[in-house]
C-alpha cells in the first residue's frame, strides 16, 4: 500500500500525520510527502516519509500512484492555504480513484464546515490513523 500525505504552508499537519502512520502502521507500508512547497515536503521527509515531490506537477502526477491520500479538508478545495492549493491540485486529488481521507481543517475564512464534531488536531488525526488501519 502507498500512501500519500499532502500538506502545503509549513508542512505541520502532514508531520504529524506521517508520525503517527509511522508509530501505528508495518515499516512495509510506503509514505509519500507531497508538499506545495519545498519547506512543507522538507518537513514532513523529517518524518521518515519513504519519498518527497513538491510542487503541482509533483502532486498531479503522483496522487495517480498512490492507494490512499490523507490530509487536511483544505486540499480538495481550490485557492485554500492561502493560495497553495491550486485548482489542478484540488480537481486532481478530489477526482482520483485514491482512497482520500481528509481531516475536517479548513484555513479559508469564507468556508464553514457544519456537523462535523470539534476535536483537538491530534485526535483528529488519530481518526484518520484508525481509518487507515481499516483498510488494511
Amino acid at each position: 500500500m502507498i500512501i500519500a500525505v499532502v500538506d502545503g504552508m509549513g508542512g505541520g499537519i502532514g508531520s504529524q500525520i506521517i508520525a503517527l502512520l509511522r508509530q501505528d502502521l508495518p515499516q512495509d507500508i510506503k509514505i509519500y510527502a507531497l508538499g506545495t512547497n519545498s519547506t512543507a515536503t522538507s518537513n514532513m521527509m523529517k518524518e521518515k516519509a519513504n519519498k518527497g515531490a513538491t510542487g503541482e506537477n509533483a502532486i498531479l502526477y503522483n496522487v495517480k500512484k498512490v492507494d490512499v491520500i490523507v490530509g487536511s479538508l483544505g486540499i480538495v478545495i481550490p485557492n485554500c492555504m492561502m493560495g497553495e492549493i491550486t485548482p489542478k491540485i484540488a480537481e486532481a486529488i478530489a477526482s482520483c480513484s485514491a482512497r482520500k481521507i481528509l481531516i475536517p481543517i479548513i484555513d479559508n475564512e469564507d468556508i464553514t464546515v457544519l456537523g462535523i464534531e470539534k476535536k483537538p488536531l491530534f485526535l483528529a488525526i488519530k481518526d484518520a490513523i484508525d481509518k487507515i488501519k481499516a483498510l488494511l
